[in-house]
């Protein structure tokens, strides 16, 4: 497979098929599909569409039954292991609707994480824990636990460590769903505001109509195929 520069996600005939009670299922029905750098994408559709067997193949976390993905020009469709651990590791930074932050841990600890795993120094984690924090407005805050913060709080810690290894994808899934519509928005805002400034991918699996009026491009999934790709002037 042949990369164009700009080429972030290819997949080929993805397919996915489930055995649920002794009966085959189609989670996935063939999807083509290509996502560049830079781009800040919202996956939508009903409940049962696909969007989240989707991003769990798409970020190798789950096995396809048939086709091929590429993520940063590498075949991950075909790797396996630790291989798939580590290139997931350093490519790919989650948000989840949960949080998922580690609870016994401060907010800086929560972030260096993912650096911790990688071998970056002390001093360099700490340095780039400083400089997302300023990005993500929790400037003075790397010393709390996530019970000492709001959900919004929390959700800002979550984006910080998704993007503090940079990595060239985030993956966004349902993110706002558990906050306010105003906390919500300021922090759709700041992800937008984020990908602009440092050219990282976002793409987002959700339901929510605020991330689809501020995505770029809207890729409808219905019965495990793309039943529309808008790209916004």
């Amino acid at each position: 497979m042949e990369y164009n520069e700009n080429n972030l996600i290819i997949t080929k005939d993805l397919k996915k098929t489930y055995k649920d009670n002794g009966v085959y299922v189609n989670a996935i029905n063939g999807i083509d599909i290509t996502i560049n750098s830079g781009e800040f994408t919202a996956i939508v559709g009903p409940s049962g569409s696909g969007k989240t067997t989707f991003f769990n193949l798409i970020s190798g976390l789950d096995s396809l039954t048939y086709g091929k993905v590429w993520l940063n020009s590498k075949l991950i469709s075909d790797m396996s292991g630790k291989e798939l651990s580590d290139f997931r590791r350093d490519n790919i930074g989650f948000v989840f609707q949960a949080y998922n932050l580690i609870p016994v841990l401060t907010v800086e600890e929560n972030i260096e994480y993912i650096m911790l795993l990688q071998g970056v120094g002390k001093k360099e984690r700490h340095k780039k824990v400083l400089n997302i924090l300023r990005e993500v407005g929790l400037e003075g805050m790397r010393n709390r636990v996530p019970t000492k913060l709001s959900g919004g709080q929390q959700q800002r810690v979550a984006i910080a460590r998704a993007m503090v290894s940079e990595p060239s994808l985030i993956l966004a899934d349902e993110p706002t769903a558990n906050l306010d519509s105003k906390t919500g928005t300021e922090l759709l805002n700041m992800m937008r505001r984020l990908n602009e400034t440092t050219g990282m991918t976002f793409l987002f699996s959700t339901h929510d109509k605020m991330i689809m009026e501020k995505a770029r491009r809207v890729i409808t999934l219905k019965d495990g195929l793309i039943e529309k790709d808008e790209i916004k002037a």
